[in-house]
């Protein structure tokens, strides 16, 4: 029995993060980087397939609390034994350039008897490594090599037991025992020992200064801030590019195939965090994202992908890891993600719609982010009568979908806002018909007068939740009759029993997959939003409840939840998720009439 996905915490470096359970055991870390092969991958398998377990050997351990140091992502952990008390301090160590993990145990009463257990298994899992111990007589240090891979491990001496290492320690009341693990170049030498009090302090000093810079207020204010440390924490501190989670393959469906890599940074996201960033007050965050996003898409426009690599890179090639089992057995385990390779519209628009939201901040294009946005337009105009795959990478044909037109429809709308409020040079009159053309197509062929709805695709009749995304880019208000019928339409169709929203009926929607999912928690937060800008407050306050009240006891939110079984699905912490949460407290401390910048920036 796997463990649950909501029991996990993270800890994050900014360059890798480490997924660590209730149990004390880091069953997910790829290292260097997000997008790294793993070195634990139990996750995904069992212990075999790579674990760092750190916890009390008392059968009758339970964990008192688990929390956050306040704002910061060092953990703390609070067992109680019959023996005693102990607190494990869990940390990735903040800007000291070096990736490692940091396992503090201390003594609070009695004296506990600790263990570890230790399974390196680098290549995901796969790779056992060469594995010795110091015998010069120094402190206790234990070494794992392979290829180009190393890391070293020091704190109580391990023995070697059927290719794992395990050992045991005890700590009392005042005794603090370092446990540190650092990775490195194998053909370097060994870094030196960390200083762990310094360690410890100017990891909780950043997390602390940043999250001092957040404008976050009203009834949600510590989801929204865990909200946004999340995203800092999920963003490459060098190249400002931002994961759709750490993880990958934890499955939309349980046993099911929808297992998708999510370590990589999509346009959509890199956007979407720029805004929110943006909004609360972290503008030189929302700038680096921007410099991120312009230098990824740079290049010939036609060669525009909706995702890249941390650093940008264009090749993503998805494959199966037919050796692990997957999580819950889900197979199959991908790493990349052949989705890279796709055509969606909406892309552009995304990008625009953020960008201009910088503009109306006072941020100044110069002469590379303007050109490069002009060349954007350009690719969205040659395409402009093209289908494409949509906002939730249909593996199936091309389609129009609706959402993918009116994103195309905001970007040029973008373009002409740029020229008309913000005296940069373009053709205006060429792009206001490009957009007024696409509107009255939207109009016309995306809009099922008889459903009186918005439909998923030009000509169908089911619907799809990102029509909500509608009144967001401003294509109608939240208010408009069309929009609430579509509103009327997505409740009746795609509301779930516990009253979450699907992003569309996967058994009635060429996805290339087959059927079965759970609902999305992005398009419920959409659905909060909604309800408050259209007059529904109460309905937005109790779904957006609702919503909150799934967060783990951390804060933290995956992609998907399954409400009658009341687990978390889909890869985690996502981006995405916590993404959404922000606008939807957002919204409703709008739609409660409070003064903020939120309020301000919405009604740009």
């Amino acid at each position: 029995m796997q463990t649950p996905i909501e029991d996990y915490a993270l800890v994050s470096d900014l360059h890798t993060g480490a997924l660590i359970s209730r149990e004390g055991s880091i069953d997910w870390l790829c290292l260097p980087r997000f997008d790294s092969e793993s070195v634990f991958a139990a996750m995904l398998g069992t212990p075999e397939h790579g674990r760092w377990l750190v916890s009390p050997s008392s059968a009758d351990a339970e964990v008192v609390e688990r929390s956050y140091i306040d704002s910061t992502f060092v953990l703390q952990t609070h067992w109680r034994t019959p023996d005693g008390d102990v607190l494990v301090t869990d940390f990735m160590p903040v800007g000291d350039r070096r990736a490692n993990v940091i396992r503090r145990v201390q003594g609070l009463t009695g004296t506990v008897t600790m263990r570890q257990e230790l399974q390196i298994r680098f290549g995901y899992g796969e790779i056992i490594p060469w594995v010795s111990q110091n015998a010069e007589g120094g402190p206790p240090a234990l070494l794992a090599i392979a290829g180009p891979d190393a890391l070293l491990l020091r704190g109580p001496r391990l023995h070697a037991s059927d290719h794992k290492h395990v050992g045991a320690f005890e700590v009392s009341k005042g005794d603090v025992v370092d446990l540190e693990m650092v990775w490195y170049p194998s053909h370097r030498g060994k870094p030196e020992p960390l200083d762990i009090d310094d360690a410890l302090d100017a990891t909780i000093s950043y997390w602390r200064a940043w999250a001092a810079n957040c404008a976050d207020d009203g009834d949600y204010a510590l989801a929204v801030r865990r909200s946004l440390l999340v995203l800092r924490a999920l963003t490459h501190e060098d190249t400002g590019g931002i994961v759709a989670a750490p993880t990958t393959s934890l499955p939309e469906h349980f046993g099911g195939a929808r297992n998708w890599d999510y370590r990589f940074c999509w346009l959509r996201d890199a956007a979407l965090t720029l805004e929110a960033m943006m909004t609360h007050g972290l503008a030189d965050e929302a700038l680096g994202w921007r410099n991120w996003l312009l230098r990824a898409v740079a290049g010939d426009p036609e060669d525009l992908q909706i995702m890249y690599g941390l650093a940008g890179e264009r090749r993503l090639p998805e494959r199966e890891l037919a050796h692990l089992p997957g999580y819950a057995d889900s197979v199959p385990v991908r790493v990349g993600n052949g989705a890279v390779d796709q055509y969606q519209a909406d892309v552009v628009g995304e990008v625009m719609v953020a960008l201009e939201k910088l503009r109306r901040h006072g941020v100044k294009e110069d002469n590379f982010s303007w050109p490069l946005q002009r060349a954007l337009l350009g690719f969205a105009e040659k395409h402009l009568h093209d289908p494409d795959h949509g906002i939730w990478e249909m593996r199936g044909d091309k389609q129009y979908f609706t959402h993918s037109r009116v994103m195309m429809w905001a970007a040029f709308d973008c373009a002409v806002r740029a020229v008309r409020d913000h005296g940069l040079s373009g053709p205006q009159d060429h792009w206001t018909e490009i957009r007024d053309q696409l509107h009255a197509e939207i109009m016309e062929r995306g809009f099922n007068r008889e459903l009186n709805s918005f439909t998923q695709v030009y000509g169908g009749t089911e619907v799809d939740a990102s029509l909500l995304q509608l009144p967001q880019v401003g294509f109608l208000d939240s208010d408009d009759p069309a929009m609430l019928g579509t509103v009327e339409r997505l409740e009746q169709d795609l509301l779930d029993g516990e009253g979450l929203l699907l992003r569309y009926r996967t058994g009635n929607s060429d996805d290339g997959l087959a059927p079965g999912e759970h609902p999305f928690l992005a398009c419920s937060f959409w659905l909060v939003e909604q309800y408050a800008l259209s007059g529904r407050h109460a309905d937005a306050k109790r779904l957006m409840d609702q919503l909150v009240g799934y967060l783990n006891e951390l804060g933290l939110m995956s992609e998907e939840y399954d409400a009658v079984n009341k687990r978390m699905a889909g890869n985690f912490p996502q981006a995405f998720s916590h993404l959404a949460l922000v606008r939807a407290a957002d919204a409703l401390q709008m739609s409660e009439g409070e003064t903020s910048v939120h309020e301000t920036m919405a009604r740009e």
